[in-house]
């Protein structure tokens, strides 16, 4: 009895190991994602526009007068969030919510009209950027015409009432158990591709419906326009089959923790090889300091970040991933805005047009930073063992990118004792040229950046 417990222990253990070893094997070889990106996002960066509070008009004719501006910023993608029709049953303040959305195929006549919007969309077409639109999969206005038309549509509680999401009064919950739902969301969505143009769609709490609907609708609407998809979520198996790319929130909630002394450099390096491990391959991750969300309920990136915004906006830009820039950025723009209220942004002199500007033309001509597999992966320099430095190398082929970065408010003086770093460089903010030696020695300042771009 014995000899066959002994057996029956020895065979379960054996199971167990063999199982946290498979866990380990998935965990840290992924599959490499299905989805075909199109090739202008390889390079690409991103740009979120608050139509209602880009301009005093807050239309789509007063937007349409910065695409010259936005082109030479370097803008690839222009994210416009909701332009649907906002419920008025349950409303929040004022103007509500534009993720209530009242009509799927409805503009907002706020912003203009139907034909507004398809100018919009070609001037965006003609000034060579591309589009891609706010899409609310997962909730309706209380007044939507599919309340009356299609109830089945929604989820209920046990006694029959709509539902609604956290705090979200305004807004009840859509039910992906149902097939017919599932139609007509895929064919509205493709609607909006045959009757506009638009390039794509941004994907709103795509966390919370479920995976297998964007497996489904991925291929339907590739088939009408090949597409790019952002999903608001940071899920990893949504890269398999749905999405190009998705919010690396982790990455962002570390910055913010760095900058109030919570976390240090070495946080970084250990998301980012974490990133590596679960994410199918080429996946693209979207980098960000702050955004339309974070902008009015958590505080402005100067509120979060202090005076390392800018060099956190360095690292977004340079690590891997897309960086997004939310309007107003490129003017230092630091105030919350209110999200349910008329509340224009205030342009002034658009004084870090250059900063970004810089940034972004190095994205575009370095290959070391592109996205996905196309880009290089980070190499963290090592500085003296000093966590309150950044320092790393990316390249692809011949060329390569050096980025150092104090996450400090502290002066620190690093040696380096690498050979990856030597070489001919560029300062791309000074236009410097620099002979870097594999023994470099620096003083920087609290928050103090280079930016290093290997010269032939």
């Amino acid at each position: 009895m014995l000899v066959y417990l002994i057996i029956f222990i020895v065979f379960f253990l054996v199971i167990g190991v063999g199982y946290t070893i498979a866990q380990t094997k998935r965990v840290t070889a992924p599959l490499r994602s299905e989805v075909k990106h199109v090739d202008w996002s390889k390079n690409a960066v991103i740009y979120e526009v608050n139509i209602r509070q880009f301009s005093k008009e807050g239309t789509f004719k007063s937007f349409e007068n910065d695409l010259p501006r936005l082109k030479k910023l370097g803008i690839d993608i222009l994210w416009i969030m909701p332009v649907t029709p906002i419920g008025i049953k349950n409303r929040k303040k004022p103007l509500g919510s534009y993720y209530s959305v009242k009509d799927y195929k409805g503009i907002n006549s706020d912003f203009g009209t139907m034909d507004d919007f398809k100018h919009m969309v070609n001037s965006i077409h003609n000034s060579g950027m591309k589009v891609i639109i706010d899409w609310v999969p997962n909730h309706t206005s209380w007044d939507n015409d599919l309340v009356n038309t299609h109830p089945e549509y929604y989820m209920k509680d046990s006694i029959g009432k709509f539902v609604s999401a956290f705090d979200w009064t305004d807004v009840i919950r859509l039910d992906y158990k149902n097939p017919e739902l599932r139609n007509y969301m895929i064919n509205t969505m493709k609607w909006w591709i045959t009757e506009t143009d638009i390039d794509g769609f941004r994907c709103d709490v795509a966390h919370m419906v479920p995976n297998d609907f964007w497996d489904q609708l991925r291929p339907e609407i590739d088939a009408v326009k090949q597409v790019f998809m952002l999903a608001e979520a940071d899920i990893p198996a949504q890269h398999m089959k749905g999405f190009d790319m998705s919010y690396d929130w982790k990455f962002f909630h570390i910055m913010n923790d760095i900058a109030k002394g919570k976390k240090n450099a070495n946080a970084i390096i250990k998301h980012f090889n974490w990133v590596d491990s679960v994410y199918p391959g080429n996946s693209y991750l979207m980098e960000f300091t702050t955004n339309h969300d974070e902008n009015t309920w958590n505080g402005t990136e100067y509120e979060r970040l202090g005076q390392g915004a800018q060099t956190f906006a360095v690292l977004a830009a340079t690590l891997q991933g897309m960086p997004l820039i939310y309007n107003g950025q490129e003017s230092g723009f630091n105030r919350r805005l209110k999200f349910f209220e008329k509340d224009s942004i205030d342009w002034e002199n658009y004084s870090l047009t250059s900063f970004y500007q810089t940034l972004i033309s190095l994205k575009k001509r370095n290959k070391a930073l592109w996205n996905g597999e196309e880009g290089g992966k980070i190499q963290r320099i090592s500085t003296n063992r000093d966590s309150s430095v950044f320092a790393f190398v990316r390249e692809k082929n011949t060329q390569k990118v050096f980025v150092i970065c104090n996450v400090s408010d502290k002066p620190k003086e690093i040696k380096f004792d690498s050979s990856l770093i030597s070489g001919n460089y560029l300062d791309i903010f000074t236009n410097e040229k620099k002979l870097i030696n594999p023994k470099l020695k620096l003083i920087l300042k609290p928050w103090q950046y280079f930016v290093f771009e290997k010269a032939d």
